[in-house]
């Protein structure tokens, strides 16, 4: 994708994305798409100093603001009634961000550290645009959906639960451009020696979200130590950094560790993906749209917390086609866990046929869609032969 220069003069888009990688790593694939088709565009976040955005956007490149801003969250009691004048103190402090950055747009991906970008938008008199990860929309984004009229979506599902997204596009999940052209079957190779995986074998990913997740790891870890005498089987177990010491002193213990390898995080789920032949995973939005974009056979457990069941809903997308299955969480134990691993880990045809269920979508263009809906509001018009938003399906 390339844009032409304008009269605007050098482009500067802030992002507001923060709190868990399920927001942050697709605002950091729409940053990338629009570093990608202008180069010396100026681009920015802004998040709070609790969550994950404070490791994972400078180790990316970028720039991050911090507001202060509460979650848009019941669990906080009589704290809840301070949201109001929080979201006018951080909206306030976001529109300080985009003025001293002297941005043309604002874009909000979701999650409570991005409300006060279109907050601030709002008060600065700037167009901004909201993303929609979930099937269903968590508060924040419902929130924002009554402050711009520019909406857009991940899933078609999520449509009927924002005001005004009638005429919202549906342009899929943002994801890092080397998962959208990841090819797994020829990867696998490499990507298991990259991770210092046992060559051969079946590999079964364990992947709690970025941080991490007790139920899995805890399924996961007892799943070692009964295949701890097992060939031709290994586990990749994300933790999380909280418990990886713990769980690595478990595998230890009982002899998982000679079948399995527990790591605190994953930055290259490139490599995590192409070497796995299942995945046990959370449903969060971006995983879903990973696994999709990448036909990854899944065995999805859904957070039960989540708002509005949203997780359940994002499993959907791929149980219902076949691409994967759901274990409810209360369920999920060693026992429930390999009774439903195992007999596919033993069938390769099985494993072949939910991975050519998946439908990518738009996943693996959606960085590049929302990247062109972003200029056009800035002013910045495409002029490749091909715009972005006739890619097929």
């Amino acid at each position: 994708m390339r844009t032409q220069r304008t009269s605007l003069g050098r482009l500067s888009v802030v992002i507001g994305a923060g709190g868990t990688g399920g927001h942050i790593y697709p605002g950091l694939a729409l940053a990338d798409a629009l570093r990608r088709a202008v180069p010396d565009a100026e681009i920015s976040f802004v998040g709070t100093e609790r969550g994950l955005e404070t490791r994972l956007i400078p180790a990316a490149g970028y720039r991050l603001h911090t507001v202060d801003m509460i979650p848009f969250d019941p669990s906080l009691g009589a704290r809840r009634f301070l949201l109001p004048a929080a979201l006018i103190k951080s909206g306030t402090q976001a529109k300080s961000v985009l003025r001293a950055q002297r941005a043309q747009v604002a874009v909000g991906m979701g999650g409570y550290p991005s409300a006060p970008v279109i907050v601030g938008a709002r008060m600065a008199g700037l167009p901004s645009v909201i993303h929609e990860s979930n099937a269903v929309p968590g508060r924040a984004n419902r929130f924002a959906a009554l402050l711009t009229d520019q909406i857009t979506l991940a899933f078609e599902e999520s449509r009927a639960h924002l005001s005004g997204s009638r005429h919202a596009d549906v342009v899929g999940m943002p994801i890092a451009s080397e998962l959208a052209a990841l090819d797994r079957p020829r990867m696998q190779g490499e990507a298991r020696r990259a991770l210092g995986l046992p060559a051969r074998g079946r590999l079964l990913l364990v992947n709690g979200g970025s941080l991490g997740a007790v139920r899995l790891t805890e399924a996961a870890t007892e799943l070692a130590r009964r295949w701890s005498d097992r060939t031709g089987v290994h586990l990749l177990i994300k933790t999380g950094p909280a418990t990886l010491d713990e769980v690595r002193g478990r595998l230890a213990g009982t002899g998982g560790d000679r079948v399995a390898t527990a790591v605190p995080y994953l930055d290259r789920m490139d490599l995590a993906y192409a070497a796995a032949d299942l995945a046990v995973c959370r449903a969060g939005s971006a995983t879903v749209a990973e696994l999709a974009a990448t036909r990854t056979p899944a065995v999805l457990v859904p957070y039960p917390y989540a708002p509005g069941d949203h997780q359940t809903h994002n499993a959907r997308v791929l149980t219902d086609v076949g691409a994967g299955l759901l274990l409810p969480d209360a369920e999920t134990d060693a026992d429930r866990l390999a009774a439903l691993v195992e007999p596919l880990l033993a069938e390769p045809a099985r494993l072949a046929a939910m991975s050519a269920a998946a439908h990518p979508g738009r996943h693996g263009q959606a960085a590049e869609l929302l990247a062109a809906h972003v200029l056009r509001l800035a002013g910045h018009p495409l002029t490749h032969t091909t715009h972005p938003t006739e890619l097929a399906l």
